[in-house]
């Protein structure tokens, strides 16, 4: 009886576990994923820009309806040029989600205009993560506004 409870209960934790489900901020592939978000509010675009291969993949409306190969050095150069246009901005996760090696992240990111006004974009990117490093960095949001 015992080990058919113990069996029970293995089943059970199982069954909860589902691709695409939340998952823990301490899987691997999250890791580098939080890290890019904690550079990214400290404005350290160098560590940013670490949290991605030499060379990685961005589909980012702000660059264009087709994915780019950007090199960690035009990946800093972008970041300061939105630094210098929006000095205070900030990015607040939502929630991550994860199968595997593609991380998906809700956040709001926000900041201030250079007429003064605050703004508050939301925004959904979904990564690859290849050997610790972001491969692909696919962002959407709605910029006609």
């Amino acid at each position: 009886m015992k080990n058919y409870l113990f069996l029970l209960l293995i089943i059970f934790f199982i069954g909860c576990v589902q691709p695409g489900g939340k998952i823990s901020l301490a899987n691997a592939n999250t890791v580098v994923v939080k890290d890019l978000f904690e550079a990214f509010n400290a404005h350290d675009w160098p560590r940013l820009a670490g949290c991605y291969k030499d060379t990685a993949t961005f589909l980012d409306p702000s660059l264009g309806l087709e994915p780019v190969q950007h090199t960690r050095a035009q990946t800093i150069k972008k970041y300061q040029e939105l630094q210098q246009m929006f000095p205070d901005i900030h990015d607040e996760v939502v929630n991550m989600y994860g199968d595997k090696n593609h991380i998906t992240v809700e956040f709001v990111s926000s900041g201030t205009g250079p007429d003064g006004k605050k703004w508050h974009l939301p925004i959904c990117t979904v990564f690859t993560v290849n050997d610790g490093k972001i491969v692909t960095d696919n962002t959407y949001y709605d910029n006609s506004h």
